[in-house]
């Protein structure tokens, strides 16, 4: 396999401290890839595009399939992100979008995004998985200056129109009465779609859901090359070979350059880190006045997203950093500690004692990708959520599944074949010259 940050990244050091491992028990790893298997379908990766595609393919069509999990399932981004099921995906300007995909296109990609939050909330309610879901009020999007609360105005009439919804505007007198006090804000809008959840727990829930339906999981069975021999396809791991029909990869930010060549430097991921406190009292949280349960997020390019979640615990994310090894951890967290006692004064005396980082995904036009894999017969994709891989992530499994059984199609924003970054393998070296530029902006 060639990943393209240190080897750091995909060991257990920056999710040491995970605080979602500490609501619910991981089961003991299932079974690695043992000798030569057959199945109809092969999936590559154990989140939520995978296992959502798996559980379709199974339940829906009956197939053979199978899962390749490189370490256990959810251990990536699916097991470790905040925990917002809302829309998004795209990190492109909706004018930018509107020139590409039109009118049509974006209604369609709008009609997808609510699509994938009942998506999520369906599969909790079919399979009754407690994964803590709270905030169905949706969230907040936070002005932190006040030419972005101008914006914000604009925005919300977009978004009511776009969607069918009322969005309420909140100006900056009047955030402490609704729960969000917090500091260097000038405002913000409340969008009712979304709801936050327990990563690990939903996730956990889809493998579960999967092999009832008949799907077998291999944990601990990395992928390190894909061939095609005799019309199949041959996805080797240390200890066995994987022989199927079709294939699915839903590898997101934990791909790999190899796995197959054609992913080469078609997604970049880029780090997101989170602390999290210990639980508050309500002395605490009325001395702040962050009292709402909405998910949240600012207006800043290296944005920050935070909630207030059931058990009084403050949950507090940034994005940034370019390097992954121990000392940029360290760094990391400090920097998120910071941010978060300037944006919460009234908890800089409160302790987070968990702290955790890893992988968005994010495509050169900044669009999530669902298809082929290139010329491949039999074989698609689902990647680079831009940070919103909860509900679309999930979503783009059940449209690889639909894919791969030849019953539906794919928005077509996502069906835009993701061009290749420029510096190949070193593309990494564009990150600090785009958040240096994005710091600029965020300070003008």
């Amino acid at each position: 396999m060639r990943r393209i940050y240190e080897d750091h990244a995909y060991g257990d050091g920056p999710v040491a401290e995970c605080y979602w491992d500490t609501t619910i028990a991981r089961p003991p790893r299932g079974p690695s890839l043992q000798g030569e298997v057959r199945a109809g379908i092969a999936v590559i990766g154990g989140g939520y595009t995978g296992l959502t595609a798996a559980l379709h393919l199974a339940r829906d069509a009956g197939a053979d399939v199978a899962v390749l999990e490189a370490n256990g399932i959810g251990w990536g981004a699916s097991g470790r992100n905040g925990g917002f099921a809302c829309i998004g995906g795209t990190k492109a300007s909706d004018a930018v979008l509107m020139r590409r995909f039109g009118a049509d296109g974006m209604v369609e990609w709008r009609r997808a995004q609510i699509a994938s939050i009942e998506h999520v909330s369906g599969f909790l309610d079919r399979y009754a998985v407690d994964a803590d879901a709270h905030s169905r009020g949706g969230e907040a999007v936070m002005a932190h200056r006040s030419k972005d609360f101008d914006g914000l105005r604009e925005e919300a009439r977009e978004l009511e129109r776009g969607y069918g919804v009322k969005v309420d505007v909140i100006g900056a007198g009047e955030l402490a009465g609704e729960g969000l006090s917090a500091s260097g804000f000038h405002g913000a809008i409340r969008f009712p779609l979304g709801f936050a959840l327990n990563p690990l727990k939903y996730v956990l829930g889809l493998a579960r859901a999967a092999q009832a339906a008949g799907a077998r999981i291999y944990e601990s069975a990395p992928v390190t090359h894909v061939t095609r021999e005799n019309g199949a396809y041959r996805l080797t791991t240390p200890d066995g070979v994987l022989v199927a029909e079709k294939l699915i990869i839903g590898t997101n930010g934990y791909s790999s350059e190899d796995v197959p060549d054609w992913m080469a430097g078609r997604y970049l991921p880029a780090q997101s880190a989170v602390v999290v406190t210990r639980e508050l009292s309500e002395d605490e949280i009325a001395a702040q006045g962050w009292s709402s349960d909405l998910m949240a997020y600012d207006t800043r390019h290296l944005l920050h997203y935070f909630r207030l979640m059931p058990n009084r615990r403050f949950l507090f994310g940034v994005r940034g950093g370019t390097r992954v090894g121990p000392a940029a951890q360290t760094a990391m967290k400090a920097r998120a500690r910071a941010d978060f006692e300037a944006m919460f004064p009234g908890w800089a005396h409160v302790e987070t004692p968990h702290y955790w980082s890893g992988f968005v995904c994010l495509t050169r036009d900044l669009t999530p990708y669902a298809g082929p894999v290139g010329d491949w017969p039999n074989a698609w994709a689902g990647f680079a959520y831009h940070g919103n891989g909860v509900a679309l992530g999930s979503y783009t499994g059940k449209l690889l599944a639909g894919l791969a059984t030849g019953q539906g199609g794919v928005p077509s924003l996502m069906a835009a074949a993701p061009r290749r970054f420029p510096f190949g393998r070193f593309r990494r070296a564009l990150l600090p010259m785009a958040y240096s530029w994005y710091g600029l902006i965020d300070r003008g």
